[in-house]
């Protein structure tokens, strides 16, 4: 079913075919595992957009690879050669734009973004975080959680807004704990979540499915 009829945050995108459909890149800082989750969503029809390029601040990155195999563009942008965070963020947007990508989907990214990079994809923003939020914020999410010994986790889709990992929550999938599982089998089980969730979480976007209100973000199916 097509959701888009005059949902937030369709209305206010600029469609960039004949076909109505959305351009998005992803940036990844690692081995990509959820970027191939989303590959695979594409070609198998499940997202209906166009991945226009993926892009890494690490130069070792795999998720570079894995966009390489693929077809997509790669690019590698070094932050080191800016002065300051919103120098790179710049950087990257300048790339974003030249791909005229309608919204971005974070993938392992390892860096905060800036005000200015929000300010300049409002609301079009995805990240994916390895534990229930509010939950555990931060780099160290499924250790923190499996060290505090909670009995269900599970990773959270949002959207990024200025402040780390806080803003509305899009979907979530809880993974029991259990008495037998080790960090690593934890892990394990919170990434097949994550790719589930993600690619769910990037249909629903382009097809117009969610709205946000405050902190609540309503499903269309």
């Amino acid at each position: 079913m097509d959701c888009i009829l005059d949902l937030w945050p369709q209305r206010k995108l600029k469609m960039n075919s004949k076909q109505g459909i959305l351009n998005f890149a992803v940036l990844a800082s690692g081995r990509g595992s959820n970027l191939q989750a989303i590959i695979k969503a594409i070609k198998s029809g499940k997202i209906k957009a166009y991945l226009k390029v993926v892009i890494s601040d690490k130069k070792e990155a795999y998720a570079l690879e894995h966009a390489k195999q693929a077809g997509i563009p790669a690019l590698y942008i070094n932050p080191k050669d800016f002065h300051d965070r919103e120098a790179f963020d710049r950087a990257v947007v300048e790339r974003l734009h030249e791909f005229k990508i309608d919204f971005v989907v974070l993938a392992g990214y390892m860096r905060l973004l800036g005000s200015y990079f929000i300010r300049q994809y409002p609301d079009k923003i995805l990240n994916i975080h390895p534990s229930l939020l509010p939950a555990f914020k931060g780099l160290h999410a499924m250790e923190d959680a499996f060290n505090y010994g909670v009995k269900v986790t599970g990773p959270t889709v949002h959207f990024v807004i200025d402040g780390m990992d806080e803003g509305p929550i899009i979907l979530q999938e809880p993974v029991t704990v259990g008495p037998h599982d080790t960090f690593e089998s934890l892990k394990e089980k919170i990434h097949q979540a994550e790719h589930r969730i993600y690619p769910e979480a990037i249909d629903l976007f382009v097809r117009g499915c969610l709205k946000v209100e405050g902190r609540k973000v309503k499903l269309f199916s």
